[in-house]
């Protein structure tokens, strides 16, 4: 190739009339997906076990976890699935963030994914969402079931008494339904099983 030629091949390639064709990646999986549409983030600090604030540049924000639903920190296993998050999530720590818009509170929404030290075999980050799941720190909270990996993890932590589920089924209420308990009601729930 001559010099101009070259030249004028690299130009008309930054200018799109040539590329170098389209590569297609089949992305089947939930995480696959995010893993795509992710930055990186510092973690600042965990406020609630399914809520962060997270920092980029300079710029902080609070995300919201989807897929999951972690106890209030005033709820029965709150303060502890906020604990044994935390310890994964130690401010510092860089983690994937993928976002997917907000909700009615202002929270940025979206899903994070732990590149280091937590992959798979595969060595595919981990889902934050599963981890918590899987450890029975959350409820899966898919509203239209479109991860059914998660309700899968939660039977499996709820077969092995994992967190949550560590006296059965019955005991622990979903965020949702304590947030609408008054004070006598949630001292009813109090009592009993610890973590």
């Amino acid at each position: 190739f001559r010099p101009t030629l070259l030249l004028l091949v690299f130009g008309c390639f930054l200018s799109g009339c040539i590329s170098l064709g389209e590569v297609d990646v089949p992305v089947s999986s939930f995480a696959a997906r995010a893993e795509a549409a992710a930055q990186a983030a510092r973690v600042v600090r965990v406020v609630h076990a399914d809520t962060y604030i997270l920092m980029v540049g300079a710029t902080t924000y609070r995300l919201r976890l989807l897929g999951v639903d972690a106890p209030e920190t005033t709820q029965p296993f709150g303060k502890q699935a906020m604990d044994s998050v935390g310890r994964v999530l130690r401010a510092g720590r860089v983690v994937l963030v993928a976002k997917s818009g907000y909700d009615l509170y202002g929270r940025t929404l979206g899903t994070v994914l732990l590149p280091t030290g937590t992959t798979t075999a595969a060595g595919r980050p981990v889902p934050l969402d599963s981890l918590l799941v899987s450890r029975g720190w959350a409820w899966a909270a898919d509203e239209r079931r479109a991860r059914p990996r998660l309700y899968a993890e939660q039977l499996s932590a709820q077969q092995r008494g994992l967190g949550l589920w560590k006296c059965g089924t019955a005991e622990p209420v979903p965020p949702h339904i304590w947030r609408g308990f008054n004070a006598k009601v949630k001292q009813l729930y109090r009592g009993g099983c610890t973590w």
